[in-house]
Parts: structure tokens; C-alpha cells; sequence
């Protein structure tokens, strides 16, 4: 009998695989978990499994009331949230943590297991990569077997629950993939949640602050996929316009919420031959939309150009999504700028780098118009001692004085920055714009990858009667950068110099075919919309595919499924047919009238049967004898017609 607060050993057997699904569950979120919730369920499962094995009590209710109440604090304090799917997932994995504690009997771990689906659900709102299907696939195999484990008999060996649970997730698979197919399908997603991003890498935000970043970290995820419908622009070209920084407070660049500028599209003077592709980007939780520059025409809905030419949308981009643009490379934006706009990109604050301001002061006297001294700012990065590396020391007060008069090394926020205020300093339109610049193409799938790493910053400057054009002072200090992209430059040994080494042709071959993948797994799963669903509608044969008709469609096939599936169950677990020798023993029963009872043998039936009187004892000992011999003896004709013989002489 099981002690009131303790354990009995009962659990022994099932806690393993009880502790493996949760583990598994677990396996998606440990690179965003912090450490002491890792170190929680590492502590809790193995104080579990020792009290069990060992026949310990569990811990008092008021010391794991305590535990669950310091967790939660903890979470709190390092989310400052306890809402959104990091700090929801992390109080879900402490907590399920926490209840192993408490596990006294098998229902206790059925909650743990109805948690352990909770928890890998809710990795798929962090994301949906092509890991997920099979890392989905083998979690629910694990919590299946486990469960099926709980109510295991001694005998039934493990092999056995994980084919049952294997022919489980089998039969459910048709139904979820008709499901998938035939639901209709939603532009957007019923409810959102805010994604956490508390990893820091190489990427884009809404402030640039060159004096407080000290190392930058090469990220090799994938911002967006680039298909063109043409000629790819070259290199140099591959600018894609995010959003627009003009405040400057000395030390940080800020921008404003972007507003809508119906206008912003007629100001624009596009020039050349058009860019016509297709964008698709991963969610961002932002609002902004990027596109090479300057976008003329777009198909994503409820997106909009502002004043400062860069495109955004009414809502955050919280899922993956796919549209098409038509892009110049060659334009004139804003040939007049209106005074207020002016105000905006000559500011800066009062008493702040003041070396920097004085050296933008004698170098525009000495140039002879504002693009000589554009020119000889230009030229002073290329010609001086300045450098372009990825780890920047630390800058301190006045940042651009100390950047241009002291350290002369940095990455490309710190060039744009520099750059813009000289421009401003004179008098002259300027700010900066972040983006993306570069993308590698994908020979496998023929397509651009624009990762994280490829972001960048840049100046743009006005000119009067040219308005707005790009200048990029990084291309000045380190032309690599622009003219072959991050990817490229270190795989030709350029990136040495900033601490890469380029990799081999095998991982690099295989890194292609696994984005080759990643984006089909794009296309035709996670791109799966509503535009999506009625192509293969009709390529079906459904003319009309309203949601009603797909509705009907599902039902029919969803019904379809189940009766096969009912089928092939009753194929499998009917009773095997009777052979002959077990007919002719029913005749012979029935000449008796009397059943034989629940798990009686023949042979004791044999003696019950002669009590009857009905047939005599000598027809039912040789009945008997050839029943045997035709069922348990060895086969052959000669047994089963005697007891055919003896069947029929019965009397």
C-alpha cells in the first residue's frame, strides 16, 4: 500500500518514458530558455526518478508551493513579462518541471503528458522550419509510447507500444493531411502573439546606436528569398531599402512611425529598365517591407510608401509571407524638398562632436560645390588610415569625434553615421538608410538568399534639382563589401581580414541543397494560403472552389477516410475463421445440446457430455479422440474425415 505522502515504486516502470517525452518536448525550446530552467528540469527529473527508485517521500506541499512561486518571479524577472511565446513557453517548461514533484499516481503523469503537447505546439509559434515536420512527427511518437506505457502489462515489451503508437499517428496521418488540404484557408492568422528575439545578431532595428556596439556577430539566417522574373541587377545594385533614420541625438539615430504618403510614388522620377521579382520574407514583427530601390509597384496588402520612400505596412509581418515587386535602380526622389522636410536632415544637437564639425566646416571651404565635398569625404575614408572590421572598440562620449580623430575602425553604421553628420554639418540634406545590401544566388534553386549578415547602412544625401541620391560611404573604405556582398568576400579570402574563413564546397553544396528545401518547404507548405488552396482546387476539378463546397468536400473525404480506416481495423482484429475440424465439433455439439463452458477442455467436456444421456459415451470418446487428432495432431485428410465419420455416427 502506497504511503499517504510518498511513493510505492509503482511509478518506476512508466516514469522514464514519462520523463523522455517531456524531455523531447523540451528539446525545441532549449536555445531560448535561460540556463536555470535547463538546470530545473535536469534537478527535477533526476530527484524524481531517485525518489521513486528508492521509495522516497515527495517534497512537502509548502516547499513546492514555494519552488512554483520563486519559478514564476524568476521568469518574470528575466522576461519582465510572463505573456508572448518566450516567457509562456519558459513558465510552461518550469512549471511542468515542477510537477514531476508531485507525481504520486498514473493520472498525475497524463497531465504531464497533456503538457508535453502543449510544449511542442507551442514551438511552432516561434517558428515552422523544415525541421519541424519531422521533429513534430517523432515528439507525438514518444508521448503516444509513453502514454500507451502507463498502462503497459509486465510482459508487453516497449518494441510493441511504440508500433501501436506508430500505427496511430499512421491512421491519423490521412485524416490530418485531408484536413490540411480541404480546410479553407484564412489571409491571416485567427490570433497573433509577439515572438521574443532576446538573441543578438547581425540584423536590423529601429535605432543605430555605432557607439555603444563593440563586437557585431555574423548571423547566417535568412532574412528573405529573392525570385526574379528576369535579369538578376548586378551586385552593386542590390540594395534593399528598409527604413529611414533622421533624427540624431548625438550619439544615436532614431526615425519616426512611417505615415502614409499617397503621393509619395508621384514624386518619384523612375528611370531605366524595370526590376520585376518576387519577395518572400520571414516574419520580422515589424512593419517594415523591403524591396530593392526605389519600388514603384507592390502587391502586398495593406502596405503603403511614406514620405522618406520607404514602404511599410498597416500591420506587423508576424508570419511568412510572399509578394512581388516591380523596382528601378535609377531614379530621382524628391527634386524639391520642402522646408520643414529640409529642417529634419540638417539637424543635429547643440554641443556634440564638435572636432567633427569643424573638420566638416574647413574640408566644404576648401571644396568648390557640394559634391566636390561629398567627393573629399569620400576620398578622405579611402586615402587615410581607415579601416572596416566588425569589432569596433568602444567609443564613449561624442562618438563620431572619437570615430574619426581616434579609432578610424568600424563597420558600416559607423561610416553612415560619421558621414551624415559631416554632411549635415555644412548644411547639406542628409540620412541614413537601413537595409540589406548584397544576396548570394542559390544555383540549386534559383533564387537570392538575403541573410541577416547582409545587413547594412547607408547615406543618402540631397542635391538640388537631383534630389535624394545614394551615397555609401562603406564602399569607400572596404569596396569588397559592396562589390561581392559578405558571402562571396569571404569565400574569396577577403573575410580574413575580419576573422572568417571561407567554407568548403562540400558544406557550401550542401548548405544550397538545404535551402533549396527550406524554400519549398516555403512555397508549398507554409505559402499554402487562401490564393494557394484555390489554384489546387481547381486543378482538382472544382470550378467554383467556394468555402462552403471545400467544407462539404472535407466532410465527404473526412468521412471517406474514416470508414476505410474502420475497415482495415475490423479486417485486423475480427476472430480468424474457423477450420473444418472446429465445424464439424459445433455439429457434433449441437447433437449433444450442451456448451462447453469458458476455457473448458475437450476432453472435460467429454465427461460432462455423458452425463447428458443424450448421445452415448462411446460416440463421445471417439468424437472426442478425432477432434484432437484433426486439431492439434498433424495434418492430413485421413484425421478429419474420421472425424467427419465419427461426427456423423454419433447417436
Amino acid at each position: 500500500m502506497a504511503k499517504r505522502h510518498g511513493t510505492d515504486g509503482s511509478l518506476l516502470a512508466s516514469l522514464p518514458w514519462t520523463l523522455a517525452a517531456l524531455g523531447f518536448a523540451l528539446l525545441a525550446h532549449l536555445p531560448f530558455l535561460p540556463i536555470w530552467i535547463v538546470a530545473a528540469f535536469v534537478l527535477c527529473g533526476a530527484a524524481r526518478y531517485v525518489i521513486e527508485h528508492r521509495r522516497m517521500r515527495l517534497p512537502p506541499a509548502w516547499f513546492r508551493a514555494f519552488l512554483a512561486l520563486t519559478c514564476f518571479i524568476g521568469v518574470l524577472a528575466t522576461y519582465s513579462t510572463v505573456s508572448g511565446v518566450g516567457p509562456g513557453s519558459a513558465l510552461l517548461a518550469i512549471m511542468a518541471s515542477l510537477k514531476l514533484l508531485e507525481t504520486r499516481k498514473r493520472r498525475d503523469q497524463y497531465v504531464l503528458l497533456f503538457i508535453c503537447i502543449f510544449l511542442v505546439m507551442a514551438s511552432l509559434l516561434r517558428d515552422q522550419y523544415l525541421w519541424s515536420l519531422p521533429y513534430l512527427g517523432l515528439s507525438v511518437l514518444i508521448i503516444l509510447t509513453a502514454w500507451l506505457r502507463l498502462s503497459a502489462g509486465p510482459r508487453l515489451r516497449p518494441r510493441n507500444s511504440i508500433a501501436t503508437a506508430g500505427r496511430l499517428l499512421a491512421y491519423a496521418a490521412p485524416l490530418a493531411i485531408a484536413m490540411w488540404i480541404l480546410f479553407p484557408r484564412l489571409a491571416s492568422p485567427f490570433w497573433g502573439v509577439p515572438i521574443d528575439t532576446s538573441r543578438g545578431t547581425s540584423g536590423l532595428s529601429d535605432t543605430m546606436s555605432p557607439g555603444d556596439i563593440s563586437s557585431l556577430s555574423m548571423s547566417g539566417e535568412v532574412a528573405f528569398r529573392v525570385r526574379f522574373d528576369g535579369a538578376v541587377p548586378a551586385q552593386r545594385d542590390r540594395y534593399w531599402r528598409g527604413l529611414v533614420l533622421h533624427e540624431f541625438s548625438g550619439r544615436s539615430w532614431t526615425g519616426r512611425e512611417p505615415g502614409i504618403d499617397r503621393n509619395a510614388v508621384d514624386r518619384i522620377e523612375y528611370l531605366g529598365e524595370p526590376i520585376s521579382y518576387e519577395i518572400t520574407i520571414e516574419p520580422t514583427a515589424q512593419r517594415w517591407v523591403f524591396a530593392l530601390e526605389l519600388p514603384q509597384t507592390w502587391s502586398l496588402q495593406n502596405t503603403f510608401m511614406s514620405s522618406q520612400q520607404q514602404l511599410a505596412r498597416i500591420t506587423p509581418i508576424d508570419q511568412k509571407v510572399t509578394y512581388e515587386v516591380t523596382s528601378y535602380t535609377d531614379y530621382r526622389a524628391d527634386t524639391e524638398l520642402r522646408s520643414l522636410f529640409r529642417n529634419w536632415y540638417e539637424q543635429l544637437p547643440p554641443g556634440s562632436n564638435e572636432r567633427t564639425l569643424q573638420l566638416a566646416n574647413d574640408m566644404r571651404a576648401a571644396a568648390g560645390s557640394d559634391r566636390d565635398y561629398v567627393n573629399a569625404v569620400l576620398d578622405m575614408f579611402r586615402n587615410e588610415e581607415f579601416f572596416y572590421t566588425l569589432q569596433p572598440p568602444p567609443l564613449g562620449s561624442n562618438p563620431v569625434d572619437r570615430f574619426l580623430f581616434e579609432t578610424r575602425r568600424g563597420f558600416c553604421e559607423h561610416y553612415a553615421s560619421a558621414f551624415t553628420v559631416m554632411m549635415r554639418a555644412v548644411g547639406i540634406p542628409a540620412r541614413v538608410v537601413l537595409g540589406y545590401q548584397g544576396g548570394e544566388m542559390n544555383p540549386m534553386g534559383d533564387h537570392m538568399i538575403v541573410r541577416q549578415s547582409d545587413a547594412h547602412a547607408w547615406t543618402e544625401v540631397w542635391y538640388e534639382g537631383d534630389g535624394w541620391q545614394r551615397v555609401d560611404p562603406t564602399g569607400a573604405v572596404a569596396p569588397e563589401r559592396i562589390e561581392y556582398g559578405i558571402s562571396e568576400a569571404l569565400s574569396d579570402g577577403i573575410g580574413e581580414s575580419w576573422g572568417f574563413t571561407a567554407p568548403s564546397a562540400l558544406s557550401y553544396q550542401l548548405e544550397m541543397a538545404y535551402d533549396v528545401l527550406n524554400a519549398k518547404w516555403d512555397e508549398w507548405v507554409l505559402g499554402y494560403g487562401p490564393e494557394a488552396q484555390q489554384k489546387l482546387m481547381r486543378l482538382l476539378g472544382m470550378s467554383d472552389p467556394s468555402w462552403r463546397k471545400m467544407l462539404l468536400t472535407l466532410v465527404f473525404v473526412v468521412i471517406s477516410i474514416v470508414l476505410l480506416i474502420s475497415y482495415l481495423l475490423y479486417r485486423r482484429y475480427q476472430p480468424p475463421p474457423r477450420d473444418a475440424a472446429s465445424i464439424l465439433y459445433q455439429r457434433f455439439l449441437r447433437k449433444v445440446g450442451l456448451q462447453p463452458a469458458v476455457g473448458e477442455t475437450p476432453r472435460n467436456y467429454a465427461v460432462r457430455a455423458g452425463e447428458t444421456g443424450k448421445v452415448s459415451a462411446a460416440s463421445i470418446s471417439d468424437v472426442t479422440a478425432a477432434y484432437m487428432e484433426a486439431r492439434y495432431g498433424p495434418a492430413g485428410d485421413d484425421a478429419l474425415g474420421r472425424l467427419q465419420q465419427e461426427v456423423a455416427r454419433a447417436n
